[in-house]
């Protein structure tokens, strides 16, 4: 309870005054009251703040109800880089509190005043026997709390979609970087082969090469145009074969021979291979001959980065359709296979700064899940992005799926759809597992997290007509989401 209200408690509503009583008649959920009905109000705090006061914080205990008599409050929340959204502002006439008081929660908003206020504050023990003795007004004040609760519900789904949003652009800014550097830096390699390439033939046109030296020429080009990719070597072979040609070459007196060894070697060219070059050309021609078919390697090698790279941004925009249009309220087939691994896409750059090793084992031949709802791809977020945050360094990642039939069922095509999600991190409290899936439940600081990604994603997974489920304990953390694979 913030110090403001606490120092307010002091004056008490012995007597309900013709002011008060006109004041009174302007709150909704007393105004069916008669007026010797209205000693239900008598006995509670009555309070004054000035301008821009905290009447509660975010994150605390809920100890009180409040009826609003005039004047206005903001309320908002306080995100963990320190930004507050405004969520509404409560005039005159509102009573508010009763949500974190019959949820037994903290309170998930701050309320500060914009305008000098007036308002009478009810304890728990006030506040539940107002709820017991006037019917009416405990009738009045749920169906406030129901049309809260759905907005405040409205709002924080709305939230979960922007820091979806949010995650989306973050994977899509590091997951592009990448092959969009790696494709510009093989294009600017590849122009300046292309350059050394056309002033080593403008010097071949200089000289009359015999039938052999054209000869051995194609034939090292139809081997350099045959590698489709760099050998696999390990280290220590590689570093030996690299060696062993960069010597042979200086004996040969090539220029650059540490330069271009390792490019030869990576299509498995040594010595022996450069034999007919050496026979065949003298002098300086032997090593622009080399030279060329360096270069030519190399923008082989180069071209098959930029359709590397090209290929990983195809992939990626196809894992960002999948995300971002999954559903749509249009009844469709979606593989589940496919819909974990489109958000493992867009994950990947947190799962590379923690180096985390993720093991997937997708059963293959799952029947497609067919439905009309929407949301899906939330749940593996949240339940992908809780797993980053509980593993350390170096950490564990498992994401397992298979189809269960149900009893009677002789094949899968009507089966539930399991995915197991787990993780080797802290785990969850002992103390907080009954509560994980509570609305707005949270154990980040306050302003970490909103606290509403679990609830949201049972939410959606019950939408699916399915369950979820988890246990956890320290090193093992698991979380089993079950959808029937066929539910309109």
């Amino acid at each position: 309870m913030s110090k403001q209200s606490q120092v307010a408690q002091n004056k008490i509503v012995e007597s309900i005054n013709p002011q008060l009583l006109a004041e009174l008649r302007k709150v909704p959920i007393l105004s069916s009251l008669k007026d010797d009905e209205l000693h239900c109000v008598q006995g509670v705090g009555d309070i004054h703040l000035g301008k821009d006061e905290f009447l509660v914080r975010q994150g605390e205990a809920a100890h009180f109800f409040w009826i609003l008599l005039e004047g206005e409050i903001r309320v908002f929340q306080t995100q963990s880089d320190g930004h507050e959204g405004t969520l509404y502002t409560m005039e005159s006439g509102n009573a508010f509190g009763e949500l974190p008081l019959l949820a037994n929660i903290p309170n998930g908003v701050n309320l500060k005043t914009t305008v000098p206020c007036h308002l009478l504050q009810l304890d728990e023990e006030q506040f539940w026997s107002l709820m017991t003795s006037c019917p009416q007004v405990r009738k009045a004040i749920l169906a406030n709390m129901a049309q809260r609760f759905q907005k405040l519900q409205s709002m924080t789904l709305q939230q979960e979609k922007m820091a979806s949003l949010g995650t989306l652009a973050a994977g899509l800014m590091h997951e592009l970087n990448n092959p969009g550097a790696a494709a510009r830096r093989a294009a600017q390699q590849l122009r300046e082969n292309l350059m050394r390439m056309h002033d080593l033939s403008v010097k071949f046109k200089e000289v009359d090469l015999t039938k052999e030296q054209k000869h051995c020429m194609v034939d090292l080009q139809k081997q350099a145009l045959a590698a489709k990719q760099p050998l696999m070597m390990n280290s220590l072979e590689q570093s030996d074969a690299e060696e062993a040609l960069a010597q042979w070459m200086e004996a040969a007196n090539i220029e650059n021979a540490w330069k271009m060894a390792p490019t030869l070697v990576s299509i498995g060219m040594d010595a022996k291979e450069l034999e007919c070059a050496r026979s065949e050309f003298a002098g300086p021609l032997l090593s622009d001959a080399l030279s060329w078919l360096e270069a030519m390697i190399s923008s082989m090698q180069l071209v098959g980065t930029i359709e590397e790279s090209i290929g990983r941004v195809t992939d990626l925009v196809r894992a960002v359709k999948s995300y971002a249009y999954e559903g749509k309220g249009l009844k469709q087939s979606i593989d589940i296979n496919d819909s974990i691994h489109a958000t493992m896409i867009i994950l990947a750059h947190k799962l590379r700064e923690k180096e985390i090793v993720v093991e997937k084992n997708f059963a293959p031949n799952l029947p497609p899940l067919r439905s009309d709802c929407t949301g899906l791809n939330q749940i593996w977020t949240n339940l992908l992005d809780n797993s980053i945050d509980a593993v350390s360094q170096h950490g564990h990642i498992r994401v397992r799926t298979w189809a269960e039939r149900k009893a009677g069922q002789t094949d899968d095509s009507h089966a539930d759809l399991c995915i197991s999600i787990s993780d080797d991190g802290v785990g969850i409290p002992l103390e907080s597992q009954p509560l994980v899936f509570d609305p707005f439940y949270t154990t980040k600081p306050v302003g970490v997290g909103t606290g509403i990604g679990l609830g949201i994603v049972q939410r959606i997974v019950e939408q699916y007509g399915g369950v979820i489920r988890f246990s956890s304990e320290p090193g093992n953390t698991e979380f089993v989401v079950r959808l029937p694979s066929d539910r309109v």
